[in-house]
Parts: C-alpha cells; sequence; structure tokens
C-alpha cells in the first residue's frame, strides 16, 4: 500500500471518528435538554438522531468499500477502430400513413429537414 492511499485511508477513518464523537457529543446536549424543565419531546428525537449522524460517514465508507470491491474490473480499451458508418440512413418502415396525405405534416417535415441541413452545413 503507498504513502498516499494509507494516509488517505487514515484521515477517513479520523473524519468518521470525529464526526461521530461530535455527534454523540450534540446527543448528550440533546438529552441534557429533554430532562431539563424546558426539554420536549423533540429534543428526545433529536438525541435518537445524532448517533446516526455521527456513524453515518463510516457507513458511507464501508458501503463504497462494498461496492468498489464488486465492481467487475474495468477491461483495457482495445486499439480496434469502430465498423465505418453507412452515409445512407435506414428508411423508417413504421409511418402509418403516406406523407402526402397529410399536407400539414409534409410541411413540417420538409422545415426539418431545411434545420437537419442547416446544422450540418453549420457544424461541417
Amino acid at each position: 500500500m503507498n504513502g498516499g492511499l494509507l494516509a488517505r485511508r487514515v484521515g477517513i477513518v479520523v473524519l468518521c471518528v470525529v464526526s461521530l464523537v461530535a455527534c454523540v457529543g450534540l446527543a448528550w446536549w440533546q438529552w441534557q435538554r429533554f430532562e431539563s424543565g424546558s426539554g420536549s419531546w423533540q429534543n428526545l428525537g433529536y438525541v435518537l438522531q445524532w448517533p446516526l449522524f455521527g456513524l453515518f460517514p463510516a457507513f458511507m465508507f464501508w458501503r463504497l468499500r462494498k461496492l468498489r470491491d464488486q465492481s467487475p474490473p474495468v477491461q483495457p480499451e482495445s486499439h480496434v477502430a469502430p465498423p465505418a458508418e453507412p452515409d445512407k440512413k435506414p428508411v423508417r418502415q413504421d409511418v402509418a400513413h403516406d406523407v402526402d396525405d397529410d399536407p400539414e405534416l409534409a410541411a413540417y417535415n420538409r422545415y426539418l429537414a431545411q434545420l437537419n441541413a442547416r446544422h450540418e452545413q453549420e457544424t461541417r
């Protein structure tokens, strides 16, 4: 294990411990507020929430390691060129009616063809 990875893991563990200690301290503070005369049930809810917040970074660290171990290894990219694309685009066969039957649709398709031709000229 190299030094950078070790330092990163130690930093994550320190962050998890500091988070847990801080959140347990906040839970203790909320418990004292709950027991005081001005305490409410909301304070008791916070007593239960703060330790969960403190454990969350450790859970995320564990979960990310588990997901990383389950992921398949990355395959190196091959340097083979993909097959050349044919110049012709396939003709759609799923059109239910002829374009000539609907002049509004034919006009819209001509408009789209003009936009496509203009876009292809601008991107060249």
